[in-house]
């Protein structure tokens, strides 16, 4: 078993680039809707934490068609695109896992949203991939 640092890991300039230019490309991808590239970035099965309108705590599962479906549905099919003015804390858990909270402000077609959600991370083969979205508000759709 490795020992582990006392003071956990602590992350390298290079992995606070890496999931950077992560989210960049993921933030790219939902302002075009490009819904099937955001799946690619993706590991299935994807977790997802969430409240219902209930205020009760829910969790599933979802396979690459379900997500698709689902974002198709929230993301609309405007043709303008979603702009997002992000604020990210990236803390790693190791080299390979960082979770990271994001305050973000969305416009889609003239209506401005504030969000507030985490995602899960792990990077396989040097390439990270979202495991698992916590986000309040999608209970409803679990």
């Amino acid at each position: 078993m490795p020992v582990l640092p006392d003071t956990g890991y602590e992350p390298t300039a290079e992995d606070r680039k890496s999931v950077d230019a992560w989210f960049a490309e993921y933030d790219a991808l939902s302002a075009g809707r490009k819904v099937e590239r955001m799946a690619d970035m993706a590991v299935f099965p994807l977790n997802l934490v969430s409240d219902d309108s209930a205020g009760n705590g829910r969790s599933a599962q979802w396979d690459r068609a379900q997500f698709i479906e689902t974002m198709t549905q929230v993301m609309g099919g405007g043709s303008e695109d979603i702009t997002f003015d992000s604020v990210r804390t990236p803390v790693f858990l190791s080299a390979a896992m960082a979770i990271v909270f994001t305050d973000s402000t969305m416009t889609a077609e003239g209506h401005t949203q504030q969000l507030r959600y985490a995602d899960i991370l792990i990077r396989r083969d040097g390439a990270w991939g979202f495991q698992t979205m916590i986000q309040g508000g999608w209970g409803d759709n679990l």
